[in-house]
């Protein structure tokens, strides 16, 4: 019985057929011969209808399927080292704690804790690699060990490199010793690694072993790649390995890998790190793997022989396969963005080619017109994982492909294309990646007609795509803002008066004459088109300042506490395409309510930006305004900020130094205004003229809702920072002076008596709070002698009592 029940459980698809078969043979003899002819006997079965492949819903590639021109790589089974003892593993659970803690008494404690878990774990580093638990504490423990543990783990992969990338548990490992190798890569560059242990203790063999010095980093990671490049297309579709070649190739190029603030640039999923998390709560990244990294020289031959290799070695069949999953779909992407930087990819038999199915060694005879690309790719653009890789191709092509692209594709199929749920993201990366003024022109003409559809059906993001198009290039937006216009419902001047209204709440003009005004909620959408907008030249800016300022005075100001709301009127401030005079007329909007904005949670930006935009008048008034309802600013988080960053204290105490402060400020903002940002140095000539010196535009250094940082040290480190290179830009401006003399003939000549005073009053600021840092420098200097020298008396009297007790003794 036993033995029957073994083979049911373990009988595959195989052994039910063999059963069903001897089963029907069986009951055929025991009925006996029938009378009916074979043709009776087909007319009793079941015929399948025919398949219509105009019904399928994708387009199956049935000529590629049987060219059979790819060999795919034979299956490699993960690796396997049996169980892991369980007084092992029953140690590392009970490590796990300190390691999640970290309340080590001292670094040296740290280091002795380390290294008795590697003592321990000697001769089953690999098996410990492939178990469940151990592999995640292993984890924890590589983000706190030192380079040479590193180095050595690392080097004792490299044997059974593939089996391990493909395992389950084994290949987080193998991509947390390449994230720490990449770390460490940089202090090896610069001599700071050992290529030996601290110790000769038991873990490299004794004090009488002799010492072999480990592969540098640099020679792991290389034959890392050397070894994963063999089987490359068959680890793309691994989903185990896949992630291993992303860090590869980022570590190889240098480029950053985890950038916090960015969760798409994430080479984890979404599901990985809320793991990861849950279970660790110490961080499991590096500053520098968010910064671009310095790599060694052999590095870059390395990536461009292996990006050649893997694309000459894959077949098109491959390639179009991995272009619609989101395993390998990812590896490829990181591929064409590297090859992308270093060569160009817009070649007849490139690794692009292939993923198009030909389409760039397509000519203009019966080749381009091919049915079966045709299809494929219309598929793409509204696949799931193929839409991700169509608007990598869109940023990467060039102008020539991207025109093939619309014509081909898009041109005729645009509306539909626009509202389908998955492909109106790839035509958002189209119209945002438009390489010149005719491209965007006729994308705009296309789109036109549908603007009202796109704002009110759920589809803004294209609109917006194009209004930033319309920034990058500088052009069509005239054609945009009409478009606007119509789609919103607004032909008369007093409906157009309304733009900027029909934008932020996303309604027509119809919908917004007939409902109430503090019922209507601002869409972020809207907003992002608005603060898009803002940096139209002139001529297309001009219809948006004019219906702002046609508002009433309190529904503007009901914006500034408002999310969105607020966004748009910090968006006009900041802006450098608004005139001087239109910042100061909004400024002066607010007056006598600078309290009340400060005091909100959104308006305190809105007041934070105000203050930036302001010159000495304004400012003057801003805080005489502040100093009636001073209590309340700061018994509020938002005021309390506010008044620090105006100096309000100061002003109270001394005015005088203040107003030399506020005046030496705007001076070297527009003395150094190339390194601060301010100016109008983004100007094209024919753009409005340049803020005056009245209304300067001052970088942001603080955030409301967190805490600033001292205004001295930024100032002193800000001032120090321009003056090391006042020299050059001084000149630099000479010769500017010189230029306008020779061309317009008028120079702009300020009193020299004036700007004599204002320097020498800086240079004796920036030296007095130079004085006052080394005179703090040298107190702490005192202090850490003083503490030292009780440190050093503390344990004199110690060993004193020692001596003292043992003697007694």
């Amino acid at each position: 019985m036993g033995t029957e029940t073994k083979r049911k459980t373990r009988r595959g698809k195989r052994g039910g057929d063999n059963k069903r078969q001897q089963n029907g043979t069986e009951t055929a003899k025991e009925q006996g011969p029938t009378t009916a002819g074979p043709e009776a006997a087909s007319s009793d079965a079941y015929v399948a209808p025919p398949m219509e492949p105009a019904a399928a819903p994708f387009y199956f590639d049935t000529q590629a399927a049987t060219d059979n021109a790819e060999t795919l790589a034979e299956k490699i089974s993960p690796a396997s080292y049996g169980l892991v003892n369980p007084d092992l593993q029953k140690y590392l659970k009970s490590c796990e704690d300190m390691l999640d803690e970290q309340n080590f008494g001292s670094a040296e404690d740290r280091d002795i804790f380390i290294s008795n878990i590697y003592s321990e774990m000697k001769n089953f580093e690999l098996q410990l690699t492939t178990d469940h638990e151990a592999s995640r504490i292993l984890e924890k423990l590589f983000w706190i060990s030192n380079d040479y543990q590193i180095k050595r783990y690392f080097s004792l992969t490299r044997d059974d490199t593939i089996r391990l990338v493909v395992h389950r548990f084994s290949s987080h490992t193998i991509q947390t010793l390449l994230l720490l190798s990449a770390v460490a890569l940089e202090r090896e560059m610069r001599g700071e690694v050992c290529d030996f242990a601290d110790t000769g203790d038991d873990e490299v063999g004794g004090p009488q072993a002799v010492r072999t010095a480990l592969p540098t980093f640099e020679e792991l990671i290389l034959g890392l790649a050397r070894t994963l490049t063999a089987q490359w297309s068959y680890l793309m579709a691994n989903e185990y390995a896949s992630h291993i070649l992303r860090v590869l190739l980022l570590v190889l190029a240098g480029s950053p890998i985890e950038d916090q603030s960015n969760p798409k640039s994430s080479i984890k999923s979404k599901r990985s790190v809320k793991y990861m998390e849950d279970r660790n709560p110490q961080p499991t990244h590096h500053r520098s793997l968010a910064n671009k990294r310095v790599v060694p020289s052999s590095f870059g031959p390395a990536l461009t022989e292996l990006l050649q290799t893997v694309s000459n070695d894959m077949s098109d069949l491959a390639a179009r396969g991995f272009t619609s999953t989101t395993i390998g779909g990812t590896v490829l992407q990181s591929m064409l963005e590297l090859q992308a930087e270093r060569a160009s990819i817009e070649y007849p038999g490139s690794l692009l080619d292939k993923c198009l199915m030909g389409l760039i060694s397509a000519k203009d005879g019966s080749d381009a017109s091919n049915a079966r690309r045709d299809a494929y790719i219309k598929m793409m653009i509204e696949d799931v994982a193929g839409s991700h890789f169509l608007q990598l191709v869109m940023k990467l092509c060039s102008s020539e492909l991207l025109q093939k692209f619309y014509d081909s594709y898009f041109r005729s199929n645009l509306k539909a294309l626009a509202f389908h749920p998955i492909s109106n993201f790839v035509v958002q990366s189209l119209f945002s990646n438009a390489r010149s003024e005719r491209q965007l022109k006729s994308m705009i003409e296309g789109v036109a007609p549908m603007v009202g559809d796109l704002l009110f059906k759920n589809r803004p993001g294209v609109v917006r795509a194009l209004v930033d198009s319309c920034v990058r290039l500088e052009s069509g937006y005239l054609e945009t803002v009409n478009a606007l216009y119509n789609g919103l419902g607004a032909k008369s001047v007093a409906e157009r008066n309304e733009l900027i209204n029909l934008l932020a709440f996303l309604t027509t003009y119809a919908e917004f004459a007939s409902s109430d005004y503090n019922r209507l909620q601002f869409k972020i959408q809207g907003s992002l088109i608005i603060q898009a907008m803002l940096q139209f030249p002139s001529d297309g800016l001009e219809p948006l300042m004019d219906s702002y300022f046609s508002q009433d005075s309190e529904k503007i100001f009901s914006w500034c506490k408002d999310p969105s709301g607020s966004r748009i009127i910090e968006a006009i401030l900041k802006s450098k395409r608004v005139p001087a005079n239109s910042k100061r007329r909004v400024l002066e909007q607010y007056l006598g309510r600078y309290a009340e904005l400060a005091m909100d949670r959104c308006g305190s930006h809105i007041a934070e930006a105000c203050w930036e935009a302001a010159d000495i008048q304004l400012k003057e008034k801003i805080l005489r305004e502040f100093i009636k309802r001073e209590t309340q600013l700061q018994d509020n988080q938002f005021g309390r900020f506010m008044l620090r960053n105006c100096r309000l204290e100061q002003y109270k105490r001394k005015s005088s130094e203040w107003r030399e402060r506020e005046r030496g400020l705007e001076k070297k903002k527009l003395m150094f205004k190339d390194f601060l940002g301010s100016g109008s140095s983004d100007r094209k000539p024919n753009d409005a003229p340049a803020q005056s010196a009245a209304v300067p535009k001052t970088p942001q250094h603080t955030t409301f809702g967190s805490k600033p940082s001292k205004p001295k040290a930024s100032d002193v480190d800000e001032i120090d920072s321009l003056f090391q290179k006042s020299n050059v830009r001084v000149s630099a401006n000479d010769q500017a002076d010189k230029i306008n003399q020779a061309t317009a003939g008028k120079v702009a000549v300020a009193d020299k008596h004036d700007e004599d005073k204002s320097l020498e009053a800086v240079m004796s600021a920036i030296s007095g709070a130079k004085r006052k840092k080394s005179k703090s420098k040298d107190k702490g200097q005192e202090e850490d002698k003083e503490q030292s020298k009780a440190k050093k008396s503390k344990k004199a009297k110690e060993e004193e009592r020692k001596k003292r007790r043992a003697f007694t003794g």
